[in-house]
């Protein structure tokens, strides 16, 4: 049986943020210190009260040592080992309108498979620290994405797939008219 946190993506966040920082003795000025994002901002999120974006999720992950999908992953787990599309967590930027679609089963392995939605001239960056503990792949499904890696842009066209290379600070970029869908492909280092 599910429960309520993981029917609302954004509790199950909250309660991961927090769980995380108990687990390492942390009050909210550490977590605040070591991600760059506020006392206030965190504290809203772990009450429920506000829904982070996609930078903000970013930069507390790599305070904690995790990737981004790390951190959602263990917010989203279960032991279930089929992944139904009816209930693939779905979590949208509130800040971006960036939708991120968690398609591997919430059993959690080295392998995970999610597809984000990029809407056109939007933007999300992420510092090396989200790379850290993670090889990825990026495959565009549908439009046209530009991702910096460091100081290297990479422009990608529908059916291009690209390996990342070393953790640096990046960012996905939508240059295109329309809606920007790729499949990000990582395994846990």
């Amino acid at each position: 049986m599910r429960s309520q946190s993981q029917d609302d993506p954004n509790q199950a966040i909250a309660a991961r943020i927090r769980i995380e920082r108990d687990t390492r003795g942390w009050s909210l000025a550490d977590l605040a210190e070591r991600s760059g994002v506020s006392k206030a901002m965190i504290s809203k999120i772990e009450r429920g009260d506000a829904s982070p974006t996609a930078t903000v999720l970013g930069r507390l992950s790599g305070a904690f040592g995790l990737s981004l999908s790390v951190l959602l992953a263990l917010a989203e787990r279960s032991e279930d080992r089929i992944s139904r599309h009816g209930h693939q967590p779905v979590w949208q930027d509130p800040e971006t309108g960036y939708v991120r679609r968690t398609i591997s089963p919430p059993s959690g392995d080295i392998l995970e498979l999610l597809q984000i939605s990029l809407p056109p001239g939007v933007r999300v960056p992420y510092p090396a620290a989200a790379f850290l503990f993670q090889r990825q792949q990026i495959w565009v499904l549908q439009g046209e994405l530009e991702f910096r890696e460091g100081g290297v842009t990479h422009a990608l066209q529908q059916g291009d797939c690209l390996q990342l290379g070393p953790p640096a600070d990046s960012s996905f970029f939508n240059p295109g008219a329309g809606e920007s869908v790729y499949l990000v492909a990582l395994v846990r280092r």
